[in-house]
């Protein structure tokens, strides 16, 4: 049973249904948010002792609030589902709430239990259950934990006291094309994270070091960036938020190996073992740049698509660098990468059977 019981405090102020619907009805992605959040503290004295759900809002911070000098955060992304009965659903919450551990560790900052982190998005989810979309779409209720350090202290050191919360928005496709296949620009110039570092945490400051690179993307007409590794700058990493896959000829599925400078995303895990069951080849591996370029000009691999919770498996379509442009197979979005996408999207809806147990139930 959780500790942190996360109880709502007293408001009448909720959205509109009207307005509610109007927002439903296109919500973009990252645009509109709920009428609540969760939220917890943390003191070094007292450990985690102090839970609410109270109305979305501003955070009144101290200017001299550590996150802001030292960069002390984490982040989790997951979603919930609406199933056609009308229950709401996540998908292996478990997995996030062990990653946010493990961020935590990286980042010194205090670990939340497993059973707080889920009772905080059931209060959420249970405040909000209007904003869930309907069943009749892949539009869902995008929840967003984060942590940060909020002690007013300007030493260089873990803080004393940090700030949990949970917040909510509904969201449509991650790309404003929808499931259309990425141009993927190959950086040269940037890398996302080093080995020691954090880039097997999902704290902020990873990304903050992709958007250069995805400025560098979009000023030579594609969609995301992919960055190679920090040390050799030869081997495939990730893009700025989304782990990448490759599909063979023969059969195979093909991810880079997990380095410490890669995260370990809940979908990638996912895919890999939906893949096994498929009886595909799966290999976690490096996958060397040049190599790969050199297995698309001669059709060796067929496929790539990337994956994350936002965009879940969108396909890759072409690959472009300072020395040329390489189409994926026909350009398309590949008959595996879109068969991996649907029984996935098709578990989290509850449109199949959830045969691995990876469904858990909100409210």
């Amino acid at each position: 049973m959780s500790a942190l019981d996360f109880t709502q405090t007293s408001t009448t102020r909720r959205t509109g249904d009207a307005e509610r619907a109007q927002i439903l009805a296109d919500p973009g992605f990252g645009s509109h948010f709920t009428d609540f959040m969760a939220h917890a503290r943390w003191t070094a004295e007292g450990g985690w002792e102090t839970s609410e759900v109270l109305p979305y809002g501003p955070l009144q911070l101290s200017p001299a609030a550590a996150v802001l000098h030292y960069g002390q955060e984490i982040f989790e992304g997951l979603k919930a589902f609406r199933h056609a009965d009308g229950s709401i659903w996540t998908f292996r919450p478990e997995v996030n709430a062990e990653r946010l551990q493990r961020s935590a560790r990286r980042l010194a900052l205090p670990e939340l239990p497993t059973e707080e982190f889920l009772a905080s998005l059931r209060a959420v989810v249970a405040a909000d259950e209007p904003w869930v979309p309907e069943a009749t779409s892949e539009e869902s209720l995008y929840l967003r934990p984060f942590m940060f350090a909020s002690e007013e202290f300007l030493g260089v050191r873990a803080s004393h006291t940090v700030d949990y919360y949970v917040i909510a928005s509904p969201a449509g496709p991650y790309f404003p094309r929808g499931v259309q296949p990425l141009v993927v620009w190959i950086t040269d110039e940037y890398a996302r994270a080093g080995a020691g570092g954090t880039g097997a945490a999902k704290c902020g400051g990873n990304y903050a070091s992709s958007l250069l690179g995805k400025r560098e993307a979009a000023e030579h007409g594609a969609d995301e960036v992919l960055f190679l590794d920090s040390e050799t700058h030869t081997s495939i990493d990730e893009l700025s938020g989304m782990n990448v896959f490759a599909v063979t000829r023969d059969g195979r599925l093909l991810t880079p190996a997990l380095t410490g400078s890669i995260l370990e995303g809940v979908t990638r895990a996912s895919i890999l073992r939906l893949a096994e069951d498929r009886g595909l080849g799966v290999s976690e591996q490096p996958l060397v740049m040049s190599e790969v370029l050199e297995q698309l000009a001669s059709g060796e691999i067929t496929e790539m698509f990337a994956c994350g919770t936002a965009a879940v498996i969108n396909p890759i379509g072409e690959f472009k660098a300072h020395g040329g442009t390489w189409t994926v197979g026909d350009g398309g979005s590949g008959e595996t990468t879109l068969a991996l996408r649907k029984e996935l999207t098709d578990i989290q809806y509850g449109r199949i059977a959830d045969r691995h147990g990876w469904l858990t139930r909100l409210v």
